[in-house]
Parts: C-alpha cells; sequence; structure tokens
C-alpha cells in the first residue's frame, strides 16, 4: 500500500468533472498553438507566425492567434493552480503541504527538462514547476494578496509581450525555437536548452492566471459556479477575441501595420487579453460541467480521462510532431500551410483523446502521471 506522509493522490471517483474536461478538451488548443512553431522555411512574422499568401492558411493562422495562441496556457496555468489548492486542503499540516507540493513542482521541473531536451523547447511542464514553486509560499496568504499580486505582475507581462516575438511582418529571421528549423539534428539538440531557458520569457501571463487559479480553487468556483464564474465565461473570450483579433490580422496582412511602437502594443494587448481568454474558458468549461452533472455521455467520457492523463497526452503531442514536422525527420513543417498544419494537430489531438479512453477502459493509468505520482507521494 501507498503510504504517504499523510496525503495522497486523488482517487478516481474523488475526481472533479470539470478539471479534467477542461484540460482533456483544451489540450486541443495546446495542439494547435505548439504545431504552429513547427513551420519553417518561409519568412517569419508578428508572434513567430510565418507569412502566409493563400487565404485559407491566412484565416486558420487569423483564429489561431485570436482563439489560440497565448490563450491555451494561462487556461492550463489556473487549473494548475486551483489543483495545488485541493492537493493543500488534504494536508495533515502546512509543513506537510509545502513539502509535498514543492516536491512536486521540484519533479515537474524535471520532467519538462527531460521533455526540452528530447523533444520540445517550447515546454511548458519546466514553466508550471517554476510557478509551483513561487505558489508554495503563496498558499497562506490572504485572498487581496493573491489578486493584487496577480494585477501588478500584468505590468512586466506587458513590458516583456511587447518585446518578445514582435518582429515586423515579413522580415524573415525566427528569434527563437531555431531548432525547429534546423537539419542536423545533433545542432538541434544542442539548441534546445538554450531554447527551453528563453521560453518563460515568452510565458510570464502563466504566473498571473495560476494566482486566480490558486484563488478560485479556495472557493471551489469550477465545482460550484457562482455569477462570476458566468460573467468569466462571457466577458473573458469576448476580450481574448477583442485584444488577439488585431494582431492576428496584422500578422496575416488582412491589416497593414508596420510601425514598430504599434506592434509592440498589438503584441502586449494580445498577451494580457490571452490571460483574461484562458479564464473565461476554465469558466465555460466549469458550466458546462455544471450541467452535464452525472450525465455523462461517451465524448465527455473520453474527454475527461484525456484530462485525466493530460501530461502523458501533451507529451505524446510532441512525439508526433517530432515524428512529423522538423527538418531532420519527415520535414512536413517546410511544407504545410497553417490550415493544414491544424487539421494534422486537431488529428493528433483526436487521437491522443481516443488513447486515453482505450486506457481508461482498461484500467490504465497515464505513464507520465504515474511516475510523477511515484515520485511525490513517497512509500514507506
Amino acid at each position: 500500500m501507498v503510504a504517504t506522509l499523510g496525503l495522497r493522490p486523488v482517487g478516481e471517483g474523488e475526481r472533479q468533472l470539470a478539471p479534467d474536461l477542461a484540460r482533456g478538451a483544451m489540450l486541443a488548443l495546446i495542439a494547435v498553438a505548439n504545431s504552429a512553431v513547427y513551420l519553417y522555411g518561409r519568412p517569419y512574422g508578428i508572434r513567430q507566425h510565418i507569412v502566409e499568401h493563400d487565404l485559407p492558411d491566412r484565416v486558420a493562422a487569423t483564429l489561431t492567434m485570436s482563439l489560440v495562441d497565448g490563450r491555451a496556457y494561462p487556461m492550463f496555468a489556473a487549473l494548475f493552480g486551483y489543483g495545488m489548492v485541493q492537493i493543500w486542503n488534504r494536508r495533515r499540516d502546512d509543513l506537510e503541504g509545502r513539502r509535498v507540493l514543492k516536491r512536486r513542482s521540484l519533479w515537474l521541473l524535471l520532467f519538462g527538462a527531460v521533455h526540452a531536451l528530447l523533444l520540445f523547447s517550447g515546454d511548458v511542464l519546466g514553466v508550471y514547476g517554476l510557478v509551483g514553486l513561487a505558489l508554495v509560499r503563496l498558499l497562506r496568504v490572504r485572498d487581496r494578496t493573491l489578486l493584487v499580486l496577480g494585477a501588478v505582475w500584468l505590468v512586466p507581462v506587458a513590458l516583456l509581450s511587447a518585446l518578445a516575438y514582435s518582429t515586423p511582418a515579413g522580415s524573415g529571421e525566427r528569434s527563437i525555437f531555431w531548432s525547429l528549423a534546423v537539419e542536423d539534428p545533433l545542432t538541434a539538440l544542442g539548441l534546445r536548452p538554450i531554447e527551453w531557458v528563453m521560453t518563460p520569457v515568452g510565458m510570464t501571463g502563466v504566473f498571473t492566471a495560476a494566482l486566480v487559479g490558486v484563488w478560485a480553487g479556495r472557493r471551489e468556483l469550477l465545482a460550484v459556479p457562482d455569477g462570476l464564474v458566468r460573467r468569466a465565461a462571457l466577458w473573458g473570450p469576448l476580450l481574448g477575441v477583442a485584444g488577439g483579433l488585431p494582431v492576428a490580422l496584422a500578422a496575416t496582412k488582412f491589416v497593414d501595420v508596420t510601425d514598430p511602437g504599434a506592434i509592440l502594443g498589438l503584441n502586449a494587448l494580445h498577451v494580457v487579453t490571452g490571460i483574461a481568454a484562458g479564464l473565461g474558458y476554465a469558466a465555460v468549461i466549469g458550466l458546462l460541467a455544471q450541467r452535464i452533472g452525472a450525465r455523462r455521455g461517451v465524448i465527455v467520457t473520453a474527454l475527461s480521462a484525456c484530462g485525466q492523463r493530460s501530461m502523458t497526452c501533451y507529451l505524446l503531442q510532441s512525439v508526433v510532431f517530432v515524428a512529423l514536422l522538423p527538418p531532420y525527420t519527415i520535414g512536413l513543417g517546410g511544407r504545410l500551410g497553417s490550415a493544414a498544419t491544424v487539421a494534422l494537430a486537431l488529428g493528433t489531438w483526436a487521437a491522443t483523446v481516443v488513447a486515453a479512453e482505450v486506457m481508461r477502459r482498461t484500467g490504465v493509468r497515464g505513464p507520465a502521471e504515474t511516475l510523477l505520482r511515484r515520485l511525490t507521494y513517497r512509500r514507506k
């Protein structure tokens, strides 16, 4: 039997539907966002999206940047903070809870390093590990302090986001993720650790989202949505589209924006409103989960199974993308446009949902989740 320091993993029957459903569904957006950075061999523009010319590809890129780019990871960060509160609430004492959460965050950091070195330098597991280490010290602070800190943090988020990925459309060169455009696998292997260390700079907004997730977790807002959640479900995605569409139209040349100051401002607006969108997406799923209740059909069950194995499915996405897209493998990233890449990403996500459901039916946990649990919850 597993004998932990007083904490234990959540049992299958104890899990809330909303977080698992949200993770399973939103992994589709993660797949779309990550697959876009594998495209190479063409000029790069704003936010490092390739400059498209065919109308279907331009439309696909516009939708991706408005609805997905910078919007999916904040939602996962909010769920990460929400989950940390759930673990904290099962503690026997403060020291015990801190030890488990710190150990889990450190292992996530290591998982992310391995993922980045072997597969994808845009890894987010390491970022969440860093966020987890920060949150361990903040789980006892007052609600107001959490929200104020999250709001204040938006200032450096806006400044860093304004500078990151602000290459004018058509300027040509990558400013990050060089490993995805080189033909030599050993050169790519050497570049990936450098890129991974740089990745948190472009994902600073996840800290604000995680703080809001902690605040929401204290109230179990996803389990019992209230009027605030309903407003977030409406206004979060609307703000995300309003803030994401201008930079998307500029990047796809539907609107001609060449002024460097304007590009900086659009980038900052894009990322800050992406946090609102991510929180809004989580709120939408929370309301859907409340409406579904115990009446779970085949699709909801499969998506929930994917959410319970979200780390495994996330890593499987990287395996597929690395096998198909970089120039040192099959090299589809040099030939596919944005529309075809979105289709590939969604097909990959659907395959992982099916795989997760097969694992559920056969009683198999996700391998990555199982390993993390064993490392986090010690055995006597």
